[in-house]
């Protein structure tokens, strides 16, 4: 310890500078400055003790010389002037801290591991996608603005995901052991059932390719985009082996299951950040005054992007407080009209949305009976029903949004109501598509009768009905991609190059400058986060119900795909589990077995009976503390009036002294 004071010379001159008086030159002071003087010296000490003492031997690690660890407080929270600080600081470097070889190991190890999750972040921060024209977009446009493309990310993520899990377990796959696997064929079926070529014979004309490439038939039908293409291959010896419609069906199965683990991970994340902030704006405010700027920001660029993100969000709680005060002052006469207007915009709202399902049902009806149509008309008539279903997602979104401002909802509240208008006209416009397929598929459900007597389908008009559904998704995305392309390219950027060459006003209506500035009324971004995932949850409820019906009711068709030969797609895994080994079986068997499933079921009954306590007492703690911020702000308001009082009634004395 001795050589250590010998290398630290210059602690006795920072404690001199915490202690030391400031000294002030009083010769050309008259004598009434020269007495204040003179006692702000006599405080000075007294003012200098007030600076808590500080351990100078101290270490940042925060251990005592055997080893031992102890509370460490941080010199930031210390209030010393920054040159003291500083001084601080370079003590605690100059220390050179005898420590045992295990204590300098953890050390070390405690160094490494932060250095390493430093660098995973700042690997994370470099690869996440769009991170910087995320943090644009919320700056320019509002923390909701950007939890709407934060969320379409979350989409991009999982397609991609779905892509690499069909890449790999099923194209490549089937690439590779089309030649080398077994191709089983289904010969207890009708022969009329197991006709389908959708190869074109003969010569054909060159603008069919065209044609073809648009309407996915042709030679796009029987390709690996489709489901008609896949076989239903089994390649393997005897240490290997590989089954395509296995695992075409597991493929899709785990991608259902991991879209959900990952929305109700997010939908857990939205869920405490809301809780935190209390869904309010006291608790948005506070967040922003204690925790809302990020000291980070050294730029220019980020710094005002980081201004005016906290910005929105104060517009945010004003606009919404704004309109609680006005609801609040209504009248009773007021509020039954206000509520009336409401309810009859919705009813005409809701009848919009049912107008549309409507005219996809009459157009795809229609499309379906003009199927056999060539060249280009034909082409029209399969386009039609994804014309009507982009018309329809275009025009009542936009007659909604009319309605939304006769409403005179909340800010937020508007934006929840027009995202599920909009997400429930899409979504079940797509039911209506499919369900208008699977009349004309399974013959309005009786399978037994008419056309669907012989193959327990419509093979006649549908020989491979699950590549046709697959055409009206592949045509419905195609064209809805290349109506944005055309706006954007046709109407858009042009609108944009007049309105920046030219100042007249007519030019700059319904333009892209006009509908892409910072709106009006801005929402709060944890709530939109909140509500996209609960469509999102909505839309995969929707589309697991729909794989559920065609696996395990609907015949697959006899002529194509890798379920040919079995009754129902499901059947599948019945066949996969008995060619399996006994041990194998036995184990599967215990699983599914009351055995294992009745301790199972109680055992999440008692997790999920501790986690509901848990969570009740975590919302009681949560609702005494903000009870108990309430109670100190009010104290405070009622201390500041105080002071406030105090001051104006010394002030008229200190003015009555002054002129003594």
């Amino acid at each position: 310890m001795r050589e250590n004071k010998e290398e630290i010379p210059g602690e006795e001159h920072i404690r001199e500078m915490a202690s030391k008086p400031q000294r002030h030159d009083s010769s050309n002071s008259d004598p009434g400055e020269q007495q204040a003087l003179r006692l702000r010296r006599v405080s000075s000490p007294v003012s200098t003790n007030n600076y808590p003492l500080f351990n100078w031997s101290s270490t940042p690690a925060g251990e005592d010389e055997e080893g031992n660890s102890r509370p460490h407080r941080d010199l930031r929270s210390i209030p010393l002037p920054m040159a003291l600080k500083r001084a601080v600081r370079q003590v605690q470097q100059m220390h050179v801290p005898v420590v045992s070889r295990m204590e300098s190991w953890k050390r070390n190890k405690t160094k490494s591991l932060r250095k390493l999750k430093d660098n995973a972040r700042e690997f994370h921060y470099i690869f996440t996608l769009w991170s910087k024209s995320l943090q644009k977009i919320g700056g320019n446009f509002g923390g909701g603005v950007q939890s709407y493309f934060v969320f379409l990310r979350f989409l991009v993520v999982l397609n991609f995901f779905s892509f690499l899990l069909i890449a790999g377990f099923v194209l490549i796959p089937s690439i590779v052991f089309r030649s080398v696997g077994t191709t089983l064929t289904n010969s207890s079926g009708p022969e009329k059932c197991m006709n389908y070529d959708p190869n074109p014979q003969g010569l054909v004309v060159f603008y069919n390719y065209f044609l073809n490439l648009l309407s996915g038939t042709g030679f796009m039908e029987y390709s690996y985009l489709f489901y008609g293409y896949y076989n239903n291959t089994m390649a393997g010896d005897r240490t290997f082996s590989y089954n395509i419609p296995l695992a075409y069906l597991f493929t899709v199965v785990f991608y259902f299951a991991f879209c959900l683990i990952c929305i109700i991970a997010r939908m857990g994340t939205a869920a405490r950040v809301a809780v935190a902030t209390g869904g309010s704006a006291g608790g948005n405010y506070s967040m922003m005054v204690f925790t809302g700027w990020d000291y980070g920001c050294m730029a220019d660029q980020a710094t005002k992007l980081k201004q005016k993100t906290i910005h929105y969000r104060l517009q945010v709680d004003l606009e919404e407080e704004r309109i609680q005060k006005r609801a609040a002052a209504l009248t009773s006469s007021q509020k039954i009209i206000l509520y009336s207007i409401r309810f009859l915009m919705c009813f005409i709202a809701f009848g919009l949305i049912i107008a549309s399902f409507y005219g996809i049902f009459v157009a795809t009806n229609f499309s379906q009976e003009k199927s056999g149509q060539e060249g280009f008309l034909g082409l029209f008539f399969e386009y039609l029903p994804s014309i009507v279903i982009t018309t329809g997602n275009f025009l009542v979104p936009l007659l909604c949004d009319q309605i939304a401002l006769i409403e005179q909802y909340a800010p937020s509240t508007t934006i929840i109501l027009a995202l599920l208008r909009a997400v429930f006209l899409r979504l079940v416009s797509l039911g209506v598509l499919l369900f208008t397929l699977w009349r004309q598929i399974t013959c309005e459900g009786q399978t037994n009768s008419g056309t669907c007597k012989l193959c327990q389908y419509n093979y006649e008009v549908y020989p491979c009905w699950e590549t046709r559904v697959g055409q009206e998704m592949y045509k419905l995305t195609l064209f809805d991609f290349l109506i944005n392309i055309a706006v954007l390219a046709l109407v858009e950027f042009p609108r944009r190059m007049v309105v920046d060459n030219s100042s007249s006003k007519v030019a700059q209506w319904v333009t892209l400058f006009y509908n892409c500035r910072p709106a009006l009324k801005t929402f709060r971004s944890t709530t939109s986060t909140f509500f996209f995932l609960v469509v999102l949850l909505f839309g995969w409820g929707l589309a697991i119900l729909v794989m559920i019906y065609s696996l395990a009711e609907i015949h697959p068709s006899m002529g194509c795909g890798p379920f040919r030969f079995f009754p129902y797609m499901w059947s599948i895994v019945p066949t996969s589990f008995y060619s399996l080994s006994k041990t194998t079986q036995e184990f599967l068997f215990f699983i599914g077995s009351q055995a294992f499933s009745i301790p199972l079921f109680v055992l999440s009954c008692v997790v999920m009976c501790y986690f509901i306590a848990l969570t009740s007492v975590y919302g009681k703690s949560v609702a005494l503390l903000r009870a108990q911020l309430k109670l100190e702000g009010r104290d405070k308001q009622f201390l500041v009036k105080q002071i406030e009082e105090l001051s104006r009634l010394q002030i008229p004395k200190h003015n009555a002294g002054v002129q003594d």
